[in-house]
Order: C-alpha cells, then structure tokens, then sequence
C-alpha cells in the first residue's frame, strides 16, 4: 500500500490500533473535503499495530481531543515537505467543550451555553469528572 508523502499538513502518529476512526470523527475530518488518509493496523515496531492519521492541509487540530482519546499518540506537523514539530501527547489537566456531560440533571443540561468543562481526576485510570457535578465521563 502507497500512501503519497504530503507536503503541508498533519499527522498523527502512534495512535493505538483500532482509535484512528474514532479520532477521525471526534475531530469532523470525515466530514471535510480535504485529502485525509487513515491506515488502519500498520505495523508498528514498538506496538505491533498502529492507527495513522495524515491530513494533507495545515489546519489546527484540537491537540486536547487527540490527547483524550490516545495519550501515546504523536502529532507530526510537516511543512515543505519536512518534519518541522513532533508533540507527544500529555492528557490535559482540563477539557473545554471536548466531551458533554451525560448527567441530565447537569446544569450544562439546561443552560445550553454553558462550556462542557472536565477534569482530570485520575490520571493512572484516565477518569474524568464534569467541573459541575461530578459525573465521570464515557469513554
């Protein structure tokens, strides 16, 4: 399989085998008309297995959502051609407006114009909890 080297663009590295899809829609690149590959399962020399997702257009990616979903992941910023940034990922302390709250009696149920705001509160078993209420949320 050929994917062609992109110039300009994003790629998001290491993530682990079979959260690439999910990642891909949680980040609305499904829904684009830019040239966006996703490999499923390449062989990864360190995991045996590994998503990738490449974005041939330099476009902000919410670094906070791919962090949620795979802390291992890399996020490679390519330009001209070459690698000018490497981020490894660190689960945030706060997500802002990443996840909403499952909790109907949430105040963010109700006032629609509240951030959906969750913390960190187990960094070992990855759990967060809405700021509001409490509520861990889902995976």
């Amino acid at each position: 399989m050929n994917i062609d080297p992109i110039q300009n663009g994003v790629v998001i590295d290491h993530i682990t085998a079979g959260k690439g899809m999910r990642l891909l829609q949680l980040l609305k690149l499904d829904e684009t008309d830019l040239s966006v590959a996703l490999i499923k399962n390449a062989v990864s020399s360190k995991r045996g297995k590994k998503d990738i997702i490449k974005i041939d257009a330099d476009i902000p990616v919410n670094l906070d959502l791919v962090a949620y979903v795979d802390p291992d992941a890399t996020v490679n910023i390519i330009r001209g051609g070459k690698l000018v940034e490497k981020r490894q990922m660190e689960m945030p302390e706060m997500l802002v407006d990443v996840i909403a709250c499952k909790n109907p009696r949430c105040i963010t149920s109700t006032e629609q114009e509240l951030k959906q705001i969750f913390r960190l509160s187990d960094r070992k078993n990855k759990v967060y909890r809405c700021l509001y209420c409490e509520t861990k949320a889902e995976k």
